[in-house]
């Protein structure tokens, strides 16, 4: 665990024994996994701990800690196994979690791990977000929609910026064309009622590549017609 316990210090944040032994277990069953369903490609141990845990808490060098833990409710869409959401409620317990997951082995391994990790007040739904977003239950109510390696920004913020509430965030974890791509997005964040807050870069002990946090503000409703049915905003996103 020292590659996330070192890594973790140098984002301010403290993982005591109890977080550690939670990501171990984590660790075990994620791999344990991956040998009959293909979860992720990172599988080696510290591939794992750095490029998943780790690169999952550094959402909280712009989450506010304090607010997560009062009860923020926050939504994960496109989770794959389980990231960034999972690492983010183990350190912070009392935030309220949602995995949006569309693929259904991985639901099952999502359902599986919160139960085996004792997790409370995580919901896991399979669904595509282009369904959610028009919900009542989902649609414009969350604090924070967050998401990592799921689609290009135009249409990535027509999953996500639905889901969120007026005063709400949306959080982007991108690699290192991330200006460009936001720049692409502009008009998709300002028709969705979005507003670019920051690009925060993020350099993670161990990977020599940086890392952006992409966070956009929610200052107005998203128009009903969005999203739009499933599967267009990848085909036609948005664009100026």
């Amino acid at each position: 665990m020292e590659p996330l316990f070192l890594g973790a210090r140098e984002l301010n944040i403290v993982l005591t024994r109890q977080h550690l032994a939670l990501f171990e277990k984590f660790y075990q069953e994620l791999v344990e996994w991956n040998q009959r369903f293909n979860l992720t490609a990172i599988t080696d141990r510290e591939g794992v701990l750095v490029r998943h845990f780790l690169d999952s808490l550094s959402c909280l060098r712009v989450l506010r800690r304090g607010e997560l833990e009062a009860g923020a409710r926050v939504i994960d869409v496109g989770t794959g196994a389980g990231f960034p959401g999972l690492p983010l409620k183990i350190v912070c317990p009392g935030m309220r979690l949602t995995l949006l997951e569309a693929t259904q082995k991985k639901v099952r391994f999502l359902e599986h791990i919160v139960a085996t990790l004792g997790l409370k007040e995580v919901r896991v739904i399979h669904k595509r977000a282009e369904e959610l977003g028009h919900e009542p239950g989902h649609r414009e109510q969350y604090d924070y929609a967050l998401a990592r390696a799921v689609a290009g920004m135009p249409t990535l913020v027509e999953y996500l910026l639905p889901l969120v509430r007026i005063g709400g965030k949306v959080l982007a974890q991108k690699g290192e064309e991330a200006a460009a791509e936001v720049h692409g997005a502009g008009k998709a964040i300002v028709t969705l009622g979005g507003e670019v807050r920051q690009l925060v870069p993020v350099e993670l002990r161990g990977l020599a590549e940086t890392r952006y946090l992409v966070v956009i503000d929610k200052v107005a409703a998203t128009p009903d017609k969005y999203p739009r049915r499933p599967g267009m905003p990848g085909k036609r996103p948005i664009m100026e």
